[in-house]
């Protein structure tokens, strides 16, 4: 895997709740065995209509957002336990995926593919999406060692600041995976001068 340690990029919206793993990729394309393409797919009943011509009102498709974190409503990843839907998510691009709530196994395949799953309060999220309605062109700045994420917000005419930033939790063993680019067979390869020494004196 890639190493993570911060991210600074725009973001693309999709302020939708309870979104499951049936709409970020659907089953049809489970078939491949591989990580790669599965981005071509990603939200693809939302994405293109029958004929396969792109929905212009889809977020995806909409050339006024882009950038490498993806913002969803509450509940993403929930439905079915497929990891394909963290890897059509990163295939698409993304490099984390902020909600205010992540479905368990979603949350744990995210991290052992590389995907960054960053937990916010409901406060915080709605300042995202005003912030990014705001601005198209704001940006998050991601800082994984500190366990941060800063937005870079405007100033509205009523006075009302929408930046700020505010702390996430991670598990401190997929935080050090991240970090150092290492799945968890890596990790357990870069032990080996140590597991050679604990056999050697037992």
């Amino acid at each position: 895997m890639k190493k993570f340690s911060t991210l600074t990029s725009a973001v693309v919206p999709l302020n939708i709740e309870n979104i499951d793993t049936d709409q970020i990729i659907p089953a049809r394309f489970l078939k491949a065995t591989t990580r790669e393409g599965f981005g071509e797919n990603l939200f693809r009943d939302w994405r293109y209509n029958n004929d396969n011509s792109p929905k212009v009102d889809f977020v995806l498709n909409d050339p006024t957002y882009s950038g490498r974190i993806l913002v969803a409503g509450k509940n993403f990843g929930c439905g079915s336990s497929r990891e394909h839907a963290a890897w059509a998510i990163q295939d698409a691009g993304f490099d984390a995926v902020i909600s205010s709530f992540f479905a368990d196994i979603f949350k744990g395949n995210a991290l052992n593919n590389g995907l960054l799953p960053i937990q916010v309060t409901e406060d915080f999220l709605k300042k995202i999406f005003e912030a990014v309605n705001n601005n198209p062109k704001t940006q998050l700045k991601i800082d994984l060692e500190n366990q941060s994420v800063k937005l870079d917000g405007q100033v509205l005419p009523t006075g009302e600041d929408l930046g700020g930033a505010e702390s996430f939790e991670i598990n401190p063993y997929k935080k050090s995976c991240l970090i150092n680019g290492y799945d968890d067979i890596d990790f357990i390869l870069n032990q080996k001068d140590l597991i050679q020494t604990y056999e050697a004196q037992h």
